[in-house]
């Protein structure tokens, strides 16, 4: 059998391929799923390192933490650097709760003490003690009264005036509900976790079981900005410019009474001391009284030194283009969930694109890897960050993938921006459920209660909210599990984490690869994979529910209407586009277009009374910032209209109508790359 010199050629070319040419980017994409790449004794280990103190933010604990962090991914390959900022942190000085249950009772005074439950925990005197962060310092006493989850709708009807209010977490962010307390009249407020919401009680509690002990305490900020509050809208670097203590105040972010979490146990305490009536079916009289408390609180407020850790694996072709990981680090306590099951997960990733670096790999763009500081206080270290770095974020950055809370229990759950849903979903389909692997994670998830739906990204909740609500960058962000029992407290640590959160780390490994995968097919695929037909049609829909719900007769929807089927218009034919496109510089103008559609949907101005929150169709609820809203301006305007019942009034939610439109419109023009 001889051998054509054109059969030669070609086996010397396929033999040169194989020798000298890169596998295609989907090769390397499979093996940074495969189970030689993944390591969860890696990520049990780091997780321990990273919990072994309590690592608050402006502590050395958490310097210390930063500098693992930096070893980690400068051992993988990164080019690595820290941002540092100094920036307006508080702290606990004395904390002081007395009840006199009635006039002739012996006065009751509180430990304010979590009890340290693992016996081989030698840093638990390290904990600092229970506070509210920008607390409003004071001593203030007065009748108990009981306001449920502390909502503006718990306020109604009930009688706060001079009282010190108690009210139970869940619901809606701590901070609005201090401000709801202050707004209804009451002169300070004690917030509690009750054992409904989070468990606990008796012998069926952490450590024995997963639930909050009754001595357990939800402590967080009550800070209603994002950032330091000292520099609102700019970075805090050396001799910057910054507000006085007295502007601060003014800004109306800041609490206006003094504050204080307590544990299910106290407040039990508490709530016996009041009688009258039980509003809604719960178990507590509403008050006020006869139970009186005294709340003392003073803090110390200091300008501290932040550290945001950077990682960078530069782009090969498009290095000016930055898909963006992001985490922090900080944590009110040990933080086994709350942050560094997001951490280890990070770093994790990070130890994974090294070994795939080693075999060849390089991305098409630039990743950066981000280790976040002090967002526990306000997201301090991404808000920062990212207004030091506005324009080049607002030309450059392709998206934004954010992991917190990465691992709390089973079940996977995502929120995003909706260009990003079928690539979320998509990615899910290659990975194996941790907890029943004969299933992928996006089975599990659809068959789940949760059905695979997608959050959105309008509320304050974690570091994605600056580069969303600020610049306009496309984001995601992940978990598995919910909501857990021991959140923010001295239980979340490494010890609830291996019993309750993970006892293998494989839920931590999954996580690493949906969301390393997402990373990567936006790194390297040439053409973004963004999809802005669901984005349209989710507009639609809250268009119809505004109409439905909320409008009078006066108000015209008929532009709102109009821009959305421009959007769905234009983001038909770019889809169509996206098919049959060819060419460097045509790719790239494309990508562009993909790209800056979500900054379209920012306005200069921001939202009415909150101009930071440049995002017109996602963004905070005003009076709560754990709750996510569609056209937040336009509902912020609605609830005013219903208020004070005015012609005027109604004219301004025309007027954000109108603005939702517009930007609407603007982003349909930005997909189609022409001008008008």
């Amino acid at each position: 059998m001889s051998i054509t010199t054109t059969s030669l050629a070609f086996l010397l070319a396929a033999l040169s391929y194989f020798l000298f040419s890169s596998p295609p980017k989907q090769h390397y994409h499979t093996l940074f799923l495969s189970p030689p790449f993944s390591n969860n004794a890696s990520i049990a280990l780091n997780l321990r390192t990273l919990t072994r103190r309590p690592h608050i933010a402006g502590s050395d604990a958490n310097a210390e933490a930063a500098a693992f962090v930096l070893s980690i991914f400068t051992s993988s390959s990164l080019k690595t650097h820290l941002v540092s900022y100094h920036v307006s942190l508080t702290y606990p000085l004395h904390r002081s709760l007395v009840l006199t249950p009635t006039q002739s009772a012996k006065p009751i005074t509180f430990t304010l003490k979590q009890e340290n439950l693992v016996d081989n925990n030698p840093y638990a005197n390290e904990v600092t003690p229970t506070f509210h962060g920008y607390a409003k310092s004071g001593n203030v006493s007065g009748p108990v009264v009981y306001a449920n989850y502390g909502r503006v709708q718990d306020f109604v009807g009930l009688n706060v005036s001079g009282a010190v209010v108690v009210a139970r977490y869940g619901k809606i962010y701590r901070g609005d509900i201090v401000r709801n307390a202050y707004h209804a009249g009451a002169v300070g407020v004690v917030i509690y976790t009750d054992e409904r919401d989070y468990g606990g009680g008796g012998d069926e509690c952490f450590p024995v079981s997963k639930w909050m002990p009754p001595s357990g305490v939800q402590v967080g900020t009550v800070y209603n900005g994002l950032g330091d509050p000292t520099t609102p809208g700019w970075e805090s670097v050396d001799g910057c410019e910054r507000l006085s203590e007295e502007e601060v105040e003014m800004s109306g972010d800041m609490p206006r009474i003094p504050s204080l979490p307590i544990s299910a146990a106290d407040a039990e305490v508490i709530l016996k001391s009041v009688v009258g009536d039980v509003v809604d079916g719960d178990v507590y009289p509403v008050g006020p009284g006869p139970g009186v408390l005294n709340l003392s609180y003073i803090g110390e407020t200091v300008i501290a030194k932040i550290e945001n850790v950077i990682g960078v694996i530069e782009g090969e072709e498009e290095p000016d283009r930055y898909v963006i990981l992001g985490n922090h680090r900080d944590a009110w306590s040990f933080g086994a969930v709350d942050p560094n099951s997001g951490t280890v997960v990070l770093l994790e990733i990070a130890q994974r694109l090294d070994k795939l670096k080693r075999r060849g790999w390089k991305p098409r763009r630039t990743i950066i890897l981000c280790n976040w500081d002090a967002e526990e206080y306000a997201l301090i270290g991404s808000t920062e960050w990212v207004e030091e770095n506005r324009e080049m974020l607002a030309s450059r950055a392709v998206a934004y993938l954010n992991v917190d809370c990465a691992v709390s229990g089973p079940g996977f759950r995502a929120s995003a921006t909706p260009q990003l849903d079928e690539l979320i979903k998509q990615a899910a389909q290659e990975v194996r459920d941790p907890d029943n692997t004969t299933q992928t994670v996006y089975d599990s998830w659809i068959g789940s209660s949760n059905s695979g739906v997608i959050g959105r990204l309008g509320d304050l909740t974690s570091d994605y909210a600056s580069f969303v609500q600020h610049v306009g960058v496309p984001a995601a962000d992940m978990r598995f599990g919910g909501g857990y029992p021991v959140y923010h407290s001295m239980y979340d640590d490494f010890t609830w984490m291996e019993k309750f959160g993970d006892p293998m780390f494989q839920r931590h490994v999954a996580m690493a690869s949906v969301l390393g995968l997402v990373a990567l097919r936006l790194a390297d695929e040439e053409v973004l994979p963004f999809n802005y037909v669901s984005y349209a049609s989710e507009l639609m829909k809250s268009a119809q529910d505004l109409e439905k719900d909320n409008l009078n007769n006066s108000i015209d929807v008929s532009m709102l209407f109009k821009s959305i089927q421009d959007l769905s218009t234009a983001a038909q034919e770019i889809h169509i586009e996206k098919e049959g496109i060819k060419g460097a510089l045509k790719v790239r103008e494309l990508n562009d277009r993909l790209m800056m559609g979500e900054r379209a949907l920012t306005d200069r101005d921001g939202l009415s009374g909150r101009t930071w929150y440049k995002h017109l169709v996602y963004g905070p609820a005003k009076y709560n910032e754990y709750g996510s809203k569609s056209f937040p301006g336009i509902d912020d305007a609605i609830d005013n209209a219903k208020r004070v019942k005015t012609k005027a009034s109604w004219g301004l939610v025309q007027h954000e109508i109108w603005r939702v439109s517009r930007a609407i419109r603007h982003a349909s023009l930005v997909l189609k790359g022409e001008l008008t």
